[in-house]
């Protein structure tokens, strides 16, 4: 089977982003830097040949791609299965406000401790398997094809460490940027890493929109 080549996109910065404060699946929308990210996203890719592009159905990410597709004339579909990782009572809530009122969770959390699950949401195990299962089924699709998928900090991160082999408790080295461009091979063997973490359109004024 040729191999499938994917850009993962994390969705805009939201206001939740800016105040360090966990989203999970709750559905906060971009605000105007994240608006603006994904103009300049789309822009930057205008060129490229994509046959698919799938969001999570939260609306941070979907209006994400929503700014690609409208440039290059495909459909958004939507996946529950590329949204953040469930993150039960922790959503909502600071880094700072659940080490003072829950320290024992938040320990856990910091150590990233595979099994352990937030009350309400998903362990690291099964965050992992819901993405790295969604990621290859829809890659499977398109042998040969490049497709889009648009999702979150976890969801680029489980697709990080599954393209280079590392484990769920190693510490994070790298980038998890809002709108950076990230790529990726599948094959039925699994993920490859092609590039990662490509903010070159970010920082480039000439990708704005001129005003009449």
């Amino acid at each position: 089977m040729d191999a499938t080549r994917i850009i993962a996109i994390r969705h805009g910065e939201t206001a939740w982003n800016v105040d360090t404060r966990i989203q999970g699946q709750l559905d906060i929308p971009l605000n105007d830097t994240g608006r603006q990210q994904a103009r300049r996203l789309a822009r930057a890719l205008a060129g490229e040949p994509l046959q698919a592009i799938y969001s999570s159905d939260l609306g941070r990410a979907h209006d994400t791609a929503l700014s690609v597709g409208r440039a290059s004339g495909l459909p958004v579909i939507t996946d529950p299965g590329l949204r953040e990782r469930g993150f039960g009572i922790f959503q909502g809530k600071t880094f700072a406000e659940i080490e003072a009122v829950l320290p024992e969770q938040a320990l856990r959390w910091r150590k990233r401790d595979p099994e352990f699950a937030p009350e309400g949401g998903e362990s690291l195990l099964q965050f992992r398997e819901r993405v790295t299962r969604t990621a290859h089924r829809l890659a499977a699709h398109h042998p040969g094809e490049q497709i889009m998928l648009v999702g979150h900090g976890g969801v680029l991160d489980v697709l990080y460490r599954a393209a280079t082999g590392q484990g769920l408790q190693a510490p994070r080295t790298w980038e998890l940027g809002n709108a950076a461009i990230n790529r990726l091979l599948w094959t039925p063997e699994g993920l490859t890493l092609v590039g990662w973490s490509d903010t070159h359109h970010l920082d480039d004024e000439s990708l704005d929109e001129t005003s009449a």
